[in-house]
């Protein structure tokens, strides 16, 4: 191999570091600078994505060229970049075509009409991570900071424990989650935040998602919890039925 090559090899190794290699390695790049332009609330500079995805500038530039042609990303004041068109495009295509917003919405509407903390419905993202794909503000004069669209962490809080224990994960937390069917999260994720989760199936009996009811923790009491809870098992059941499921049998 002459040094040319090597060099090249070389470089090629150091801009895919940090960057998980599961298939074509462009794409990889390609989608490790729109998870990290998706991440954060302001468009970053081309420093900034270099330190969140380990790429290398002139990797990002390359790669910016079609991001930017096929309106995945766009370019701020020359300096700066966010995520283009295309995505806001591919979100509103998902949103129509996802058959789980005609279920869950309808059964939102009524939780909070019934006065209960904001609900919202939770599916995994990643290893680490879950996505709320759909959420409804409660009537309540303060909330919890969550929004359709954020990344969470699946082992903090309610609603990501119920995923981790209904896809068997092992435990003494998540078998008494099984046993209950349902969680209770007291300021895990955020010390002033609260949830009490329990899961959705399918028609296969598979886990779908996780619904929660959040808000501010001082809002939890044991009172409002005894209130919510048959409110919530009744809503995923309900949920589970439409979508051709059958809900098992909880212990009392």
């Amino acid at each position: 191999m002459n040094k040319s090559s090597a060099r090249k090899d070389s470089s090629i190794e150091g801009e895919e570091r940090g960057v998980p290699q599961k298939g074509v390695a462009a794409v990889d790049r390609a989608l490790s600078i729109l998870s990290a332009l998706e991440s954060e609330p302001e468009p970053l500079t081309l420093s900034d994505l270099s330190r969140k995805t380990g790429l290398y500038k002139s990797t990002i530039l390359r790669l910016m060229e079609t991001l930017h042609a096929y309106g995945y990303v766009v370019r701020i004041l020359e300096t700066r970049y966010a995520l283009g068109p295309t995505v806001y495009r591919m979100g509103m295509a998902y949103e129509r075509r996802n058959p789980l917003r005609e279920h869950v919405l309808p059964i939102f509407q009524r939780l909070v009409e019934d006065g209960t903390e904001s609900p919202s419905f939770h599916i995994r993202h990643d290893a680490q991570n879950r996505l709320c794909l759909f959420r409804l503000n409660s009537n309540h004069s303060t909330l919890d900071r969550v929004h359709v669209g954020d990344i969470l962490p699946l082992n903090r809080g309610a609603a990501g424990k119920v995923i981790l224990a209904f896809e068997g994960q092992a435990g003494e937390e998540s078998e008494r989650i099984r046993a209950q069917h349902h969680a209770l999260s007291l300021g895990e994720r955020d010390a002033s935040c609260a949830g009490i989760a329990a899961p959705v199936f399918g028609a296969d009996g598979g886990l779908v998602g996780s619904l929660s009811m959040s808000g501010p923790r001082e809002r939890f009491t044991e009172e409002n919890v005894a209130r919510m809870r048959p409110l919530l098992m009744e809503a995923v059941q309900e949920i589970t039925e439409s979508l051709g499921g059958r809900y098992p049998q909880v212990a009392a």
